[in-house]
């Protein structure tokens, strides 16, 4: 679990817009060659509200209290140098096969045509265990070789001291050290710190590659 870094060295987001909805991947969007940055998570985890946050624009990504309800890979541009990819979330159980299948077919397009990802930020809920969904996104993350750090949302929801506890199940299943795992709330901001230097601490690697 991220702890302490120094408010003084933490970058912060003073430029965020939305660019494109896209239903499959192509990279004829403006601006396209920037470093991308990607946040996956299953419905409902918060990845709009953990993007609202971190930009501090309260309707920049839109929330909707249905899971399921965002179906597009949704490109944000972030202080003119890098590309924030919300995808849609996953494991929604009413949505049915077909639209499951679309699902699939448009993260997979995206993770095998995109050339210039270069992190995934991995939301799972600290309250419950993996899912099924959680264990295969993990997975298939390890498999195409992308670097991605665990994110622990809703940690406004259990006291402090039990974010160890819930963080042992996650830690296990998704095969992370605890230090790893950065907690996170969009209510109280807590982790948005962190985000942010490890953001700076992709974009820089990124440029060194």
């Amino acid at each position: 679990m991220h702890e302490h870094t120094d408010p003084g060295t933490i970058p912060e987001i003073n430029r965020a817009s939305f660019v494109t909805s896209m239903t499959k991947y192509h990279e004829d969007f403006p601006d396209c060659g920037l470093p991308q940055i990607a946040v996956v998570g299953k419905s409902n985890v918060g990845k709009s509200s953990l993007i609202n946050c971190l930009t501090r624009q309260s309707k920049l990504a839109r929330t909707s209290s249905t899971p399921g309800k965002t179906r597009l890979i949704n490109v944000f541009l972030i202080n003119n140098s890098f590309h924030l990819i919300d995808l849609p979330g996953y494991g929604y159980a009413k949505v049915s096969r077909s639209e499951q299948a679309t699902w699939g077919a448009m993260m997979d397009s995206y993770f095998t045509q995109s050339r210039h990802l270069c992190h995934v930020f991995s939301l799972v809920d600290i309250r419950h265990e993996p899912t099924q969904d959680d264990h295969q996104m993990n997975q298939y993350i390890r498999e195409m070789n992308i670097p991605f750090t665990v994110v622990a949302t809703k940690s406004d929801k259990i006291s402090r001291g039990a974010r160890m506890k819930n963080l042992a199940p996650i830690c296990r299943g998704l095969l992370v050290q605890p230090w790893q795992v950065i907690c996170f709330s969009s209510e109280d901001r807590t982790g948005r710190p962190e985000m942010l230097q490890k953001i700076d601490e992709v974009l820089k690697e990124s440029t060194d590659t």
